[in-house]
C-alpha cells in the first residue's frame, strides 16, 4: 500500500509541504529566531488596513457574485438541456481568456475615456467622466466578472440534485411557485450557496493582478503587500509572515465551513 501511495506523497511533499515549510521558516528566522515580522503584521496600521480592505472586498465580491450567479444557475437548471449547455458554456467561456487580458479589458471599458464614460456622456447622462477605475469600485467589478463562474457552477451542481418532483408536489398541494421556491427549492440549494460563496471568497482573498491593475495602487490588498515587501523592500521575512497569516485565515475559513457542509462539496469533488 505504501509503495502505491509513495509517488503521490513525494509530489505533495515537494510541491506543498516543503514550500509552505520554507515560507513559515523565513517568517520566523532572520539571523536567528524572531517574531518581529508577526509583530509588525498584528500591530502596524498598514497591515490591519490591508487585511480589513481585503476581507471587505472579498465579502462584497462574494455577495454580488451570489446575487448574479443564483438566477443564472437557476435558469440553467430550469431550461431544457440544450439551453442549459448554452448558458453554462457562456459562463465557462471566459476561462479561455487569461485573467490579465480580462483585467486589461475592464481597464479599457471603465477608464475616464473608456466606452462606458463615453456612452454616458453621449447620452448627456453625465457632464464629467465618472471615476470607475483605479479605485475599489473598478476592482470589485472586474473581480466579480472573473470569479462569477466559481459561483455559478457549484450552484448549478447543487440544483441538479434537487428532484423536480418536489416543485410539482408543492404546486399540487396548492402552494404558489414563489412559496414552493422559498420553502423547498431555496433551502435545498443552500449547500451550493455555501460551496460557491466559499470558493469565491477564498479565491478573492489572494487576488493580485486585478486589484493591481484596476486599483491603481490605491486598493492595496494582502497579496499586494506580499509583492511590495519583496520587490520594493527586499523583506522576504515580512512577506512570508503576511503569506502565512493569509494561509491560516483560509484554513480557518475552510474549518468553519466544514462544520456546515462537507469539504468535498466545496472543492467540487461531489
Amino acid at each position: 500500500m505504501l509503495a502505491l501511495v509513495s509517488p503521490a506523497l513525494l509530489v505533495i511533499l515537494a510541491l506543498i509541504v516543503l514550500p509552505v515549510g520554507w515560507l513559515a521558516w523565513q517568517s520566523i528566522y532572520h539571523d536567528g529566531f524572531t517574531l518581529e515580522n508577526y509583530r509588525r503584521v498584528f500591530t502596524e496600521d498598514i497591515y490591519w488596513r490591508s487585511f480589513a480592505l481585503t476581507f471587505e472586498i472579498s465579502l462584497a465580491v462574494t455577495a454580488i457574485a451570489l446575487l448574479l450567479g443564483y438566477p443564472v444557475a437557476y435558469l440553467a437548471n430550469s431550461l431544457p438541456k440544450g439551453w442549459s449547455i448554452l448558458i453554462l458554456s457562456l459562463v465557462v467561456l471566459p476561462f479561455w481568456t487569461s485573467v490579465l487580458v480580462r483585467a486589461y479589458a475592464w481597464l479599457a471599458l471603465l477608464q475616464r475615456t473608456g466606452v462606458i464614460n463615453q456612452f454616458l456622456r453621449y447620452l448627456d447622462v453625465i457632464s464629467e467622466p465618472l471615476a470607475l477605475v483605479h479605485n475599489t469600485f473598478g476592482t470589485v467589478v472586474a473581480t466579480v466578472h472573473i470569479l462569477l463562474p466559481f459561483m455559478v457552477l457549484p450552484l448549478y451542481a447543487a440544483m441538479q440534485k434537487i428532484p423536480g418532483d418536489l416543485m410539482q408536489a408543492g404546486a399540487s398541494l396548492g402552494a404558489s411557485p414563489s412559496l414552493t421556491f422559498c420553502r423547498v427549492f431555496l433551502p435545498l440549494s443552500l449547500p451550493g450557496v455555501l460551496a460557491g460563496s466559499t470558493m469565491v471568497f477564498v479565491l478573492c482573498l489572494g487576488f493580485y493582478i486585478t486589484p493591481e491593475l484596476l486599483g491603481g495602487g490605491r486598493t492595496v490588498m494582502v497579496s499586494m503587500l506580499v509583492s511590495r515587501n519583496v520587490e520594493l523592500y527586499n523583506q522576504f521575512g515580512a512577506a512570508s509572515a503576511v503569506a502565512v497569516v493569509l494561509l491560516l485565515s483560509v484554513l480557518a475559513i475552510f474549518f468553519v465551513v466544514s462544520r456546515f457542509v462537507a469539504l468535498d462539496r466545496v472543492l467540487g469533488q461531489k
